[in-house]
């Protein structure tokens, strides 16, 4: 099975300048930085000790913020090497003063190009994030004697299913991971059958949340909120967009002054968006501080990355996208931890626990279809309440969660 995969994975890398080029039309792709997916690197590794993190896109390298932050302030590691495979994760970690800490983008894995990237880098340990299971570079790390960690490890049943089709490639894979820290009691149970040698469940690291609380919005754009009604769609994907504008006509019905803030899973589909909300006769404005919003304005769209924190600090009212569609769910924990209600759709297969957990203290609320939502809004419009008890017993489950993770690490490394 391993020279099927690297038959696939080769293929890819021959018809990897198509994608290249066809990414960087989309602007999915950086021009100055693509090459480091060919390991032609953009940062140089210092000497010493370093610590490598990787995590496929925004959400990964999020939850380990609160983890890079605790590895800076570690005097024993010198480099924090962070690889991802999104052009919006590189832009994750600009905003945060890491000293330590660099951004790469993971490198195609093909045998070469995998050892190529530990030639080069030569790093002391190992920890993917979430699902990120890329076979030559496992063997690879293996075969150096490099330690291997799953950090925050999520398996669905739908991705053990798949596993499980090729037993014994899944069971040589698994079991060269020398410890497995999983995100659920699901997971942990997948992963066992899967191979796994060493697993061990604290919590979804997801509940952690960085050191770094800044929220600032511009006063005058503050000011403009304010004066609204508001409700925000956060993490938004196809079709759901065009929901929440369907939603705010109706509602708009009853609240002259609504405020509809849409803030898409990807930032680069912002035109479109705008351009199917029009066609529903609505006046759409796309975020720029510096520019004049019309008072007449009904959507109000975000095409920022890193801004969500902001928005949820003055919207008290939050619907999480990924959730109509059949895509799984986004993370709710950020909008809980801003006292919001959250309601979501059917689908968040991939934060299960967490929902159920938010919906037993009831900040979660499912609703199916536009209807639904439109009730349940108006409820929250009317009461005004917003969940800001549930802030204290996250920031505890999170701060726990974080500092038997970290204990666990350094143990490991």
């Amino acid at each position: 099975m391993l020279y099927i995969y690297r038959f696939l994975i080769n293929l890819i890398f021959i018809l990897s300048p198509i994608i290249v080029i066809y990414r960087l039309l989309i602007k999915k792709e950086s021009l100055m930085r693509v090459r480091e997916k060919f390991c032609l690197f953009s940062e140089k590794r210092r000497n010493g000790k370093l610590l490598w993190f990787h995590g496929a896109s925004v959400g990964e390298l999020q939850s380990i913020v609160p983890l890079l932050e605790k590895f800076e302030k570690d005097t024993s590691i010198k480099q924090i090497l962070v690889t991802s495979n999104t052009l919006s994760s590189s832009t994750i970690l600009k905003k945060y003063k890491f000293k330590k800490t660099i951004h790469q983008f993971f490198p195609i894995d093909t045998n070469f190009l995998s050892k190529n990237f530990l030639n080069y880098w030569k790093p002391n340990t190992a920890l993917f994030i979430d699902s990120e299971i890329w076979p030559n570079m496992i063997f690879n790390l293996k075969s150096r004697g490099i330690k291997i960690i799953l950090l925050n490890g999520r398996i669905t049943k739908k991705t053990f299913n798949k596993w499980r089709t090729f037993k014994i490639f899944s069971k040589e894979i698994f079991g060269k991971f020398d410890l497995c820290i999983s995100s659920s009691k699901e997971s942990k149970g997948y992963l066992k059958k899967l191979g796994v040698k060493a697993v061990k469940f604290f919590g979804n690291l997801k509940y952690s949340q960085s050191e770094n609380k800044n929220t600032r919005m511009g006063k005058n754009l503050e000011k403009f909120f304010f004066s609204r009604k508001i409700w925000c769609a956060s993490s938004t994907h196809k079709n759901e967009e065009l929901l929440c504008g369907l939603v705010h006509k109706e509602l708009k019905k009853k609240f002259k002054n609504l405020l509809t803030i849409i803030i898409p899973r990807h930032i680069n589909r912002a035109r479109l968006i705008k351009e199917e909300l029009i066609n529903l006769n609505l006046n759409v404005h796309i975020h720029e501080p510096k520019r004049k919003i019309d008072k007449l304005t009904d959507i109000y769209i975000v095409n920022t990355y890193g801004s969500t924190k902001s928005f949820y600090k003055i919207c008290k009212n939050v619907f999480l996208g990924g959730s109509i569609i059949n895509h799984g769910g986004q993370n709710p924990l950020e909008a809980a931890r801003y006292g919001c209600n959250i309601l979501h759709g059917n689908n968040v297969s991939n934060f299960k626990e967490i929902y159920n957990f938010l919906k037993q203290k009831k900040i979660a609320t499912r609703t199916n279809n536009k209807k639904e939502i439109i009730n349940s809004l108006e409820k929250f419009f009317t009461k005004n309440k917003s969940s800001f008890k549930i802030q204290k017993k996250l920031n505890s489950i999170g701060k726990k969660i974080l500092k038997t993770t970290h204990k666990e690490i350094l143990s490991n490394i």
